[in-house]
């Protein structure tokens, strides 16, 4: 049987381990397992979040509200913006699966960082799509520009801060970048992580309604996997012009998103105690991974996320690390698929955290 074309130059995408997985192929409690490996909120969601969905699991025989009114009302309020200009996805991915297909035809070209979030290869390459990438580790803004007068590119992924290796871009830079990109390139700037940035760094902040009023050509993305803590609800947005928007709504399927995701989605965006906890924890906790990587001599990115990248040193091996943590019950995610002598940690609970720095401490 044969198949697309381009499938055949693809990498099956190879999510963080579940729980699940990990009991069945080493036996180990559930209770015992710690999974730092997705860059899930470890607190889960918040309790308002919990009760409004267990009240609406009596509709479930109903189609959910396909105009996604009340979450985009809710977006809309937050960032200051018209309903027009957002359009909901099953996790934000899905809205970079619609860009890809909306804008990159075959043979086109697809501008990205070096290391960074795998889907948009994934997405760029089932079109027929050209990739082409910088060569420095973290986003270089006079990198992307002289690439991007080379090669014309049809879409520009920015994400700030980065997947999987934390740093962000100064928002100043990111905004002189675009000024320079013409009108017939789609900007696409991934903030899956900017809640933490914003938390840390304000230099670093881009907001939607900036993103609307300066740029034609340019698409925000948000999620709530992260800082809101609702991964498997699986809801993200993007957020630009009209006309990006509508050639988006050409392409997304009826009913993406449950009605259960839809009302948690709406409530965790009135919660913003339970974001700020769950911010300030990942910050405090941070600094003990800082410790952690002097003691043992490690290089750690600066991270603006929920994560760490812990780079080795010669003479260790990312992978043996990852798999000897998993033998013991510790999820973390391996980066040499990225071309990286390094593993990214997601920042949990004090607890979580402790057993690590415990169990890594003992294999290194």
């Amino acid at each position: 049987m044969e198949f697309n074309k381009h499938l055949a130059d693809i990498k099956s995408y190879e999510a963080g381990k579940p729980i699940e997985l990990v009991v069945r192929e080493f036996g180990i409690d559930p209770k015992d397992i710690v999974k730092l490996a997705s860059n899930e909120n470890p607190f889960g969601c918040s309790q308002k979040v919990q009760d409004a969905v267990s009240s609406i699991v009596k509709n479930m025989a109903l189609y959910p509200d396909d105009s996604m009114l009340k979450l985009k009302n809710a977006l809309a309020k937050k960032y200051d913006i018209e309903t027009k200009n957002i359009i909901i996805g099953s996790g934000s991915d899905q809205v970079i699966e619609f860009l890809i297909h909306a804008k990159a035809v075959e043979n086109a070209t697809v501008l990205m960082n070096s290391v960074t979030f795998a889907m948009y290869e994934i997405y760029a390459k089932q079109v027929g799509a050209k990739i082409v990438r910088t060569a420095s580790q973290e986003h270089n803004m006079d990198e992307f520009y002289e690439l991007y007068k080379e090669h014309k590119p049809s879409v520009i992924f920015i994400c700030t801060p980065n997947n999987p290796t934390g740093d962000a871009i100064d928002a100043q830079a990111l905004k002189e970048f675009i000024a320079k990109i013409d009108d017939d390139t789609l900007v696409v700037i991934d903030g899956a992580y900017m809640e933490y940035a914003i938390g840390k760094d304000k230099s670093k902040k881009i907001t939607p309604k900036e993103v609307l009023e300066g740029f034609n050509n340019t698409i925000y993305l948000g999620t709530f996997s992260k800082a809101y803590g609702l991964g498997g609800m699986r809801v993200g947005y993007g957020i630009a012009s009209e006309p990006i928007i509508e050639a988006l709504y050409k392409l997304r399927p009826p009913f993406n998103i449950t009605t259960l995701s839809l009302e948690a989605a709406s409530v965790a965006l009135d919660d913003e105690a339970f974001v700020e906890m769950s911010i300030e924890n990942n910050f405090k906790e941070m600094k003990r991974y800082e410790e952690f990587a002097r003691t043992h001599s490690l290089k750690i990115i600066e991270s603006y996320t929920n994560f760490v990248t812990l780079c080795l040193n010669e003479g260790q091996n990312s992978s043996l690390l990852a798999d000897s943590l998993l033998k013991k019950g510790m999820i973390v995610r391996n980066l040499s698929g990225y071309g990286l002598n390094a593993i990214r940690v997601t920042i949990g609970t004090p607890s979580q955290n402790d057993r690590f720095f415990e169990l890594t401490s003992q294999l290194l």
